[in-house]
């Protein structure tokens, strides 16, 4: 809930108050409660969470076209210089709109931010120009790829033809490693190890 520093609202239980002017146009109207416009609310989301958790819900805005990311850049050009500029403009650096889960994008950054090379996202392997599989993030160049599995998994139908998929990469070269919700909480150094030793094997191989 944003709050204008001239108004009084709260404390209440169940929300989570912010206290922030805003600027002409950066709010509307939605069946009688006033709300933030898409832009507004990715600075806000930028300015008041942790990155990773920014950027993957930005992702999803940017994903679902609530917003446009020329207008992100430029909403960023006519904040500069104002506090929290730098923390909304690391935020833009690292959104995809190629992302189509969160904890895929969580995923995503934090490789990043653990300095990885930036991998492509919902990359297409093609063969002969027919489709193969599409995987979640991807080095193409090197023929790396990594899946996030999520909770879908656990339908042995989808998890059949998930596995076939992606079975089909490995007469082409590929690497294909896969990341748990229970690993990316509490292994993830084992995750980022097991990348970057994929990705060393397929730079030293060339």
């Amino acid at each position: 809930m944003l709050v204008h520093p001239t108004s009084r609202f709260g404390p209440l239980a169940g929300l989570l108050i912010h206290v922030a002017g805003w600027r002409e146009g950066e709010s509307r109207l939605i069946d009688g409660m006033r709300v933030t416009t898409g832009i507004r609310t990715c600075w806000d989301l930028a300015c008041w969470l942790d990155t990773v958790e920014a950027v993957a819900l930005i992702d999803a805005l940017l994903h679902n076209r609530a917003v446009q990311a020329a207008d992100l850049t430029a909403y960023l050009a006519r904040r500069r210089g104002q506090r929290g500029a730098r923390k909304f403009a690391e935020t833009l650096s690292l959104v995809d709109a190629g992302a189509e889960s969160l904890p895929e994008s969580r995923l995503r950054v934090r490789l990043v931010r653990a300095g990885l090379p930036r991998p492509v996202t919902q990359h297409v392997v093609t063969r002969n120009g027919r489709f193969v599989a599409r995987v979640d993030l991807a080095w193409p160049d090197l023929k790396v790829a990594v899946e996030y599995d999520g909770r879908w998994h656990h339908d042995p139908d989808q998890f059949h033809r998930d596995r076939q998929r992606l079975n089909q990469l490995l007469g082409d070269g590929w690497v294909v490693l896969h990341v748990t919700s229970k690993r990316m909480r509490e292994d993830f150094d084992g995750v980022l190890t097991e990348i970057r030793s994929a990705l060393h094997s397929r730079r030293s191989a060339r």
